[in-house]
């Protein structure tokens, strides 16, 4: 069957050929990607590199690609929330594995090694500020994956049929759905990093349980995550981009996992915020483990 190129309406190339949002050419993009919400931390990552090739940014999409000890990496900042994640993931992967002239799926497949390194907030009293979380799971409350028909290929059912009992789920906030990292990336990540599983949240304040002036759907959401657990699994933290970006590289055939530097704590109400040499030094590890 002959493939039909993909509409500009659907794929979107800027005049210069590169990517719609992300800005940037399929030659500028690394098969090794750290990925990370602050553009800032960006300049942070690449400092490391021992050459810079291309130095790019585009609304919150900032891009440095180099190479770190031999091998070619790009840092790309991919802003908040799994809105932006479903934009990088489509972009990311269009780059690698679209050729932008035919606009046609290239014969042959590229795989991608992703790494999301971000900050979170721990939801277990045991679990104390600066840790590095690895989310071997994740808990997807925002539901981007539920657009996709192929997600039910990757979704861990008896996972979300407990949670959701667990949880006495509202029906009005959707599905919650579960998806597992790379285990490639989990191998390399596991021996000095907290075993994971991860909420990924639509928002900051409420659907992280968070209460400012308007009352909650579900006001003791932090203490039904601590109680949670199946098949060896329990909560360990909440953020806003890791089951979105597990989900799509699971589902286009790339790598990928999150590392979180737990920020506060929900349980005890702690927090830190004079985090930057935890996540400075978070960075440095990650690019070393990574391209290792």
């Amino acid at each position: 069957m002959n493939e039909k190129p993909i509409p500009s309406s659907e794929l979107i190339i800027n005049d210069d050929g590169s990517v719609f949002h992300l800005h940037i050419l399929p030659e500028d993009l690394a098969d090794i990607v750290i990925m990370m919400g602050d553009p800032g931390r960006v300049s942070t990552i690449a400092e490391h590199f021992d050459t810079i090739e291309i130095d790019k940014q585009s609304r919150e999409f900032h891009t440095i690609t180099g190479t770190y000890h031999g091998k070619r990496v790009t840092a790309l900042s991919h802003g908040i929330g799994t809105d932006n994640i479903d934009i990088v993931m489509t972009e990311l992967d269009a780059l690698a594995n679209i050729d932008f002239k035919t606009r046609l799926p290239r014969k042959e497949h590229r795989s991608l090694s992703i790494l999301r390194i971000g900050t979170c907030g721990a939801a277990q009293p045991d679990i104390p500020l600066g840790s590095y979380i690895l989310s071997h799971i994740s808990i997807g409350f925002d539901g981007v994956l539920n657009w996709y028909a192929d997600g039910e290929k990757i979704f861990l059912h008896d996972f979300e049929e407990a949670f959701v009992k667990h949880m006495d789920w509202p029906h009005r906030l959707g599905c919650p759905y579960f998806v597992r990292a790379s285990q490639k990336i989990i191998d390399k990540f596991k021996d000095w990093t907290v075993k994971g599983m991860t909420v990924s949240a639509p928002g900051f304040y409420g659907p992280q349980g968070r209460s400012v002036r308007l009352k909650l759907t579900i006001p003791d959401l932090i203490q039904k995550l601590e109680s949670f657990e199946h098949d060896g699994y329990r909560v360990t933290n909440i953020e806003m981009e890791s089951s979105c970006l597990a989900g799509m590289a699971a589902l286009l055939g790339h790598d990928a996992a999150t590392v979180c530097l737990a920020i506060a704590n929900r349980h005890v109400k702690e927090s830190n915020p004079d985090y930057k040499p935890l996540m400075a030094n978070l960075l440095k590890k990650a690019l070393d483990t990574l391209t290792a």
